[in-house]
Parts: structure tokens; C-alpha cells; sequence
């Protein structure tokens, strides 16, 4: 969708063009019937390179680029009033390229959920400070199976890990026989004294947009999903929402940063050779967690019975087990980390997924020194 906008622009601005060749005369435009001045011709030129950049800011600045679209169709407006019968078209198009700036400012903007997802991610550098590497030392106090997956993850001589950002995309649905939605989310986590986890994801279905901000910051959490950037359809706080984003905290750990898991915050217990339990304390609430590894010493799953299932209004939440299956290891800087993964809900004894993803890059704090690209294996 953003690729046509951005045609949408760029013809519209080379149209423009027309009318400033028709000023200066350098060319017969029969399809312009009225003349048009030398000012107006500049005015034509100016809408023209107005367009063509809101087109290449769409890509290079998408916060702003809704700022130089309003100017570009301001400037064309007033450009066609000298020849209105001739450009009547164009104003159409100027009514198009508006709606879409408003679209723009809605989930671009400094009021959209897009700003205050950076805002605190802001605030989240600049309290993010270098940290000592992990020796075998550190690990020794951790059951058998997850040292085994802290060394095969790479974490051994390398520095603990303040933030972590990551950028995914997938497909995601509101239940088993639901329609599934392609998403593309940006992930931000702190794991200082107060650990912090921000989400934004965008989403879309029969060309509608949605727009989700998952914020867990300080002793509580929310998450907020709108249509376009205007209607609420969920919008979920509360002492349950708090305690599920906790789940979801120590599953980011355990997978896309598990060098987080030295932490005097989880309790472990062994299961068996292959399973521990993780008790997780953070923000007043404390979540347990299984998890399981393969043979090789690499994490499979990690399920809990403590983050709850919102209702299909998203107005509750109700007990239901939550399951992140994951492979697909990979090089992601100095780790090799799982790079494909579901979430998965229990209901009625059968598990379905509603989350399917792949971890497109991974970038470590508190400067991004260490990522990895993967291809799309979607």
C-alpha cells in the first residue's frame, strides 16, 4: 500500500510538470486549454518537486513525510485555481493524497501510537550503560540445561545484555478459525533495574490497517490496537494485563536474549534432563514457566499457565496455557538464537496458534554493534 501511495505521488508531482512547461511555452499542451502565468508556472514546478519529495520522505522519514504532504497539496491547490477547468482531475487526486496524509498524521504523528512507542524507547537509551561480559562463573548457579543453552547460545564472553531491539514480521489471528492478519512488529527491551518491554506492530485485513502498542514499563502494563490510527478496539490495563506481559517478558529473555537469565529475579527448578522451571519476579507479580530443550541443548518451548487469553471483544481475560514452540537457529551477532517461532493458546485440550513469526534482525545495546539480517523465510 505504501508503494502505490508513493506512485500516487510521484505521477501526480510529474503532472505538474505540464503546467510549468505550459508557463514558459516550451511546449503545446492542447489538454490545457487555459494559459497560465509565469507565477502560476512556478507554482506548478514548486507542487511538482512538493510531491516528488513527500514521495521519497514516505520512505526515508515515514514520522514526517504527512508534514511536506500537506504543503505539496496546499501548493497544488492553489497552482490549478488559475486553470480549474482544465485541472478539475487533479483536485480529485489532491483529495486522495489528503486522505492519505491524514492517515499519516494518525499513525505517524506525534499523537499516534507510533511517537509514544519511541518516546519510551527513547527514554529507554538513555539510561542503557555498558555491562561486564558472563563468564562460566556466572553460570554455575543455573540448572544443567539451561547452561547448556547459554553456552550454546554464545553467551560466554560476551557482555550482558541492557537492551535488546528486534524487528519480526508474520501473521497473527484472534482464533482457530479466524481469519489471519500479516503483521511487521519493532521490539524494544530493558533489562536494567526495571526491566521494560515496548511492541509496536502494524497489521492489516482486507486493506484495513491496525495499529498495537504493547507497553510494560515501571509496575504496570498496557496494550492499546487501533483501526487506522482513530478507533480503539482494544484497549487492556489492569493488574491481568500486567502479570501477562510479565509471561511475555520472561519468554523475550529466554529467547532473544538469554543471556538474561543470570538474574537474581528467577527462581529455577529442575524438571528432568531436558525440562527446568523458571519462577519469574518482576513489578510485584511472580509467573512461572516451563521450559524444554532438545538433546543438542537447544530451547524448543517454553509454555506458562499464568498469562491469561482476552476474550475475542478484548474486554477479559481468562486462564488458558500460552506455548512459544521456536526453531530455526541462527547467527544473530554473537548469538545464535531461535529465529522462527508461534504462540500458541490451549483451549479444550487442543492447542492452536495464533502468532506464527520470523525474527528479521536482532540488535544488541546499548549501541547497536552487533546484528545480523536474515532472509525472509516466511
Amino acid at each position: 500500500m505504501t508503494r502505490l501511495f508513493a506512485i500516487l505521488l510521484i505521477v501526480h508531482g510529474l503532472i505538474h510538470l505540464l503546467g510549468f512547461a505550459k508557463a514558459l511555452r516550451v511546449a503545446e499542451l492542447p489538454q490545457l486549454t487555459q494559459p497560465i502565468s509565469l507565477l502560476f508556472g512556478v507554482l506548478w514546478l514548486a507542487a511538482s518537486l512538493l510531491f516528488l519529495a513527500t514521495a521519497l520522505t514516505l520512505f526515508a522519514r515515514p514520522r514526517w513525510w504527512w508534514a511536506l504532504g500537506v504543503i505539496s497539496v496546499c501548493v497544488s491547490m492553489l497552482a490549478i485555481s488559475q486553470s480549474w477547468t482544465d485541472a478539475r482531475p487533479g483536485a480529485f487526486a489532491n483529495i486522495v493524497i489528503f486522505v492519505g496524509v491524514i492517515f499519516g498524521f494518525l499513525v505517524q504523528g506525534p499523537f499516534s501510537l507510533r511517537a509514544a512507542y519511541e518516546r519510551d524507547v527513547e527514554e529507554g537509551l538513555a539510561r542503557s550503560a555498558a555491562t561486564a561480559p558472563i563468564s562460566e562463573a556466572d553460570l554455575a548457579g543455573l540448572p544443567p540445561p539451561v547452561q547448556r543453552y547459554l553456552r550454546k547460545a554464545g553467551v560466554v564472553g560476551q557482555a550482558r545484555v541492557p537492551h535488546v531491539r528486534a524487528r519480526m514480521h508474520g501473521r497473527i489471528r484472534s482464533g482457530p478459525d479466524s481469519r489471519w492478519m500479516p503483521f511487521s512488529a519493532e521490539q524494544d527491551n530493558f533489562f536494567d533495574g526495571e526491566p521494560a518491554r515496548l511492541f509496536y506492530m502494524t497489521a492489516s485485513m482486507f486493506g484495513i490497517p491496525f495499529q498495537g502498542f504493547h507497553r510494560y514499563v515501571g509496575q504496570s502494563a498496557s496494550m492499546l490496537v487501533k483501526v487506522a490510527g482513530i478507533a480503539p478496539v482494544v484497549n487492556a490495563s489492569g493488574a491481568d494485563m500486567t502479570k501477562a506481559e510479565t509471561v511475555t517478558l520472561l519468554n523475550d529473555m529466554c529467547i532473544m536474549a538469554p543471556a538474561t537469565l543470570i538474574d537474581s529475579r528467577i527462581a529455577w527448578e529442575p524438571v528432568d534432563d531436558r525440562t527446568v522451571r523458571a519462577t519469574f519476579t518482576n513489578a510485584g507479580h511472580s509467573v512461572r514457566a516451563e521450559l524444554e530443550f532438545d538433546d543438542a541443548g537447544a530451547l524448543t518451548n517454553f509454555w506458562s499457565d499464568d498469562r491469561r487469553k482476552f476474550s475475542a471483544d478484548g474486554r477479559s481475560m481468562t486462564p488458558a496455557r500460552w506455548s512459544t514452540p521456536v526453531g530455526g537457529y541462527r547467527a544473530f551477532g554473537p548469538f545464535r538464537l531461535a529465529s522462527h517461532g508461534e504462540a500458541r493458546w490451549r483451549e479444550a485440550g487442543t492447542d492452536y496458534a495464533y502468532i506464527q513469526l520470523d525474527l528479521d534482525e536482532i540488535t544488541y545495546g546499548p549501541a547497536p554493534s552487533s546484528s545480523a539480517e536474515l532472509p525472509d523465510t516466511s
